[in-house]
């Protein structure tokens, strides 16, 4: 998580929990702005790419956590991320 790695002005993804640094890691809105809360991987033209649930992005998103380093296992991925994505805009209400 970005706030851990030191990077407290960074965006975060409100989908994914990527840090957003590179303008081309943005998502774009319909009209093709750039959107400053979600990813490139995760909202693209005004929409999010994919109709997943939250379980589902935690699934995808574990492997990303044990490549870089900040989980062991992806149980230990997983276990982490059911933890913080409830935090994210885009899951705050979903069970």
């Amino acid at each position: 998580m970005a706030t851990e790695m030191g990077m407290e002005n960074v965006k975060i993804c409100q989908s994914c929990g990527m840090p957003m640094q590179e303008e081309e890691q943005f998502g774009t809105n319909a009209d093709g702005t750039k959107n400053e809360k979600y990813c490139c991987y995760c909202f693209k033209d005004g929409n999010f790419v994919g109709n997943s649930t939250m379980e589902e992005m935690v699934k995808f998103c574990a492997k990303f956590e044990v490549e870089g380093g900040r989980a062991k296992t992806l149980e230990e991925a997983e276990k982490m991320l059911l933890e913080y994505f409830p935090t994210l805009e885009r899951w705050k209400n979903s069970k």
